[in-house]
């Protein structure tokens, strides 16, 4: 079985360390792992942007499954580049598995950057009048029920790991997911 393994783990300045890593778990479960940066693209080149995108659209399509990193980037949430990532796996119904090393809501996240308060009508409403999703979900309402339908429930720790972008101990998890998966023989045999 071949994993897409996608995530912000790309910009990270050991990024292609990360990924090595990540595809050594996957081989000691029996999986290959298809990291981004395994294709290299020439920064300087016109069209830089667009074989990047090509390249990991090539891997997901090579691809039978997707592990996603969803750990808040940038922001509350999960980066949008995974997102789509994410998405366009479950679009294919490809097996789809992933992880955020931030346990906590969505709201509550929200609420780290900047005011939230409990509107007239009941719902929370952040700092621009705008209402913010609580379902206790730990991201996005969308993200976490194609994981439920596609896939398996986000994995996540019990607490923030020290290092949030080095830790694997939740994408480990994700492996064994989608390992056990892959021996189970297909329906009807």
């Amino acid at each position: 079985m071949k994993i897409y393994l996608a995530g912000p783990d790309v910009f990270l300045p050991d990024a292609v360390e990360i990924g090595r890593r990540k595809a050594a778990i996957c081989a000691r479960h029996g999986l290959t792992g298809l990291f981004p940066l395994d294709v290299a693209v020439e920064r300087a080149a016109a069209d830089a942007s667009l074989m990047i995108f090509k390249n990991n659209e090539a891997m997901m399509e090579s691809a039978d499954a997707i592990i996603a990193n969803l750990t808040p980037f940038r922001g509350p949430s999960a980066d949008a580049g995974t997102v789509y990532e994410l998405g366009y796996m479950a679009g294919r119904r490809k097996r789809c598995f992933a992880y955020a090393n931030d346990p906590a809501s969505y709201a509550n996240r929200v609420a780290r950057r900047q005011p939230v308060a409990p509107a007239p009508n009941g719902r929370l409403i952040d700092a621009d009048g705008l209402t913010v999703e609580e379902f206790g979900l730990p991201d996005n309402l969308m993200m976490i029920h194609a994981l439920d339908l596609h896939g398996a429930p986000l994995v996540t720790p019990r607490e923030v790991p020290r290092d949030i972008w080095r830790d694997l101990a939740c994408f480990e998890a994700c492996v064994q997911l989608a390992a056990a998966h892959a021996a189970q023989p297909p329906a009807g045999q």
